[in-house]
């Protein structure tokens, strides 16, 4: 579980293909900080595992399936790239974004980014039978960043940054027709679950 409040951006040193899986190697810094092996660390919103790391050179490597790969905007990914990165939330931290799971329910992509005064206005494509997940001032996870719906359309969201935003995430390297991960807002989904199985118990 992760609150999508960004630690920092990392750096992707490769992602190859090798004989068991995907390895995607990143360096970072702040998110070393009392890593173990097995650990989760979101990676542009998406919960991958940590398989190895090196404190010294400031490494660390991830196995990503291939259905991972298929599903999220990590196919993407080259060397020199930033991501955004966020260590699981642990029980005595502090939950300043939203509840945000890291398993990605779609991607979007970007119509428009650009500067609109002191902030900046983003708009992203969502798949249109998923609008019913997203929420005029609901929470909205995009590429791992909890962030609040300022327009809800059928085919697209739209969000306003600060520019603390801009410079501590990926997204000062976001252009038009970028893809981004998607999460919806957990709560939301649950309700239709649960709205669901009350309609089909009748």
């Amino acid at each position: 579980m992760f609150t999508g409040i960004v630690e920092e951006t990392g750096t992707i040193l490769s992602f190859d293909q090798e004989t068991e899986a995907y390895v995607l190697k990143i360096k970072a810094e702040k998110v070393l900080e009392g890593i173990a092996h097995g650990d989760s660390i979101a990676v542009n919103g998406c919960c991958l595992s940590v398989t190895q790391f090196k404190i010294e050179t400031g490494e660390i490597r991830f196995d990503v399936l291939e259905e991972t790969k298929r599903l999220t905007s990590l196919a993407n990914l080259a060397q020199g790239n930033l991501v955004n990165l966020e260590r699981s939330l642990s029980f005595n931290g502090k939950v300043g974004g939203h509840f945000v799971t890291g398993h990605i329910d779609a991607t979007g992509d970007v119509e428009v980014i650009e500067k609109r005064g002191n902030d900046f206005y983003l708009r992203v494509s969502i798949p249109e039978e998923q609008s019913k997940y997203v929420v005029w001032k609901g929470s909205i996870s995009l590429d791992g960043i909890s962030l609040t719906v300022a327009e809800a359309n059928p085919t697209s969201l739209a969000v306003w940054l600060i520019p603390t935003t801009m410079d501590i995430t990926n997204l000062k390297e976001k252009k038009m027709g970028d893809p981004m991960n998607l999460e919806f807002d957990i709560l939301g989904k649950y309700v239709e679950s649960l709205t669901m199985g009350k309609r089909n118990a009748v």
